[in-house]
């Protein structure tokens, strides 16, 4: 028998729904806010890398190519989890589970976009870059999307793709990946890690009712997710001291990257001692201001370099 999200999936639309609601649904599917940030650290990745600038024509094609292929990615991870994401109350009135738009739409518009984005890339931009862009959405949507289902080192897995848009942009301002194109990977990297396991934290009845076998879901105690949290917290710390070891950031820099880490690992053992909602939250919130601040810093920091 057929679940609500299945059928809603296979069957017609309803005649009622109407041409601009379909629009903002399809707009929907692209995750503008999540986009908006891999935009913003694929500018600071290429930024970083040429703070002389760059011609404003492979700027334009690059943060334009990177957006269609992030925002192919995210339709199509939506028309991949239509089922789970129907049993979550934060994620059920997505446009596929809510039946607004069927899956073959969210698949035909994912693949359209993210074949346009590396078609853009690779001839407007360069080949390195879009193989970038491409090993992103490999890595989102074939490898951590069919993941989450079976394990909780899915998380992990995740962060990899969510870590790429700042290669991308070096790789778009310099045809090259070099030591600080893989640093900047590394700090977004360790940073999702706290991030995501507050929100799983938070999140973790949604996760259970759907079988995502997160962390906070197969270890009810939430010891293991506390422990991680400040294990990345704390490996972080150095991690984003090394731009000044790499020479694409000074002194000033340093005194902002050591302080916004310090606060990410006090608010993280928090979370590891007393694993409550209200210390969940602060470190989500927290970590949500410590990566714009640190870019903030870094792409200041290199204007006087």
């Amino acid at each position: 028998m057929k679940t609500s999200a299945a059928v809603a999936s296979t069957v017609a639309l309803p005649a009622a729904v109407k041409p601009a609601h379909r629009t903002a649904d399809f707009v929907t599917l692209t995750k503008p806010r999540l986009n908006f940030l891999v935009l913003i650290t694929t500018l600071a990745g290429m930024y970083i890398a040429a703070p002389q600038g760059v011609p404003l024509a492979l700027l334009v094609h690059a943060l334009v190519g990177t957006a269609l292929v992030a925002g192919g990615a995210a339709a199509l991870n939506q028309a991949w989890e239509h089922q789970t994401d129907s049993l979550m109350r934060r994620t059920r009135l997505r446009p596929i589970p809510g039946g607004r738009l069927r899956v073959v739409d969210g698949t035909w518009f994912g693949t359209l976009l993210t074949s346009v984005g590396l078609i853009e890339l690779t001839w407007k931009v360069n080949p390195l870059a879009a193989a970038v862009a491409a090993a992103t959405v490999v890595s989102y949507v074939f490898v951590y999307t069919p993941l989450k289902r079976r394990t909780s080192l899915a998380t992990l897995v995740g962060a990899v793709p969510g870590a790429l848009p700042p290669v991308i942009g070096w790789a778009a301002a310099t045809g090259t990946i070099s030591l600080p194109a893989i640093v900047l990977f590394g700090i977004v990297f360790l940073w999702q890690m706290p991030h995501f396991l507050a929100i799983a934290w938070l999140y973790r009845d949604d996760y259970r009712a759907a079988g995502i076998p997160l962390l906070p879901v197969t270890e009810p105690d939430g010891r293991r997710t506390g422990q991680q949290a400040l294990l990345y917290a704390a490996a972080l710390w150095p991690v984003s001291l090394l731009p000044a070891i790499v020479h694409i950031a000074g002194a000033p820099y340093s005194v902002v990257a050591a302080v916004l880490g310090l606060g990410l690992i006090a608010l993280s053992a928090l979370f590891a001692r007393d694993r409550t909602t209200r210390t969940a939250r602060r470190l989500f919130l927290y970590s949500i201001i410590y990566l714009p601040l640190l870019w903030g810093a870094l792409v200041a920091d290199r204007v006087w370099l």
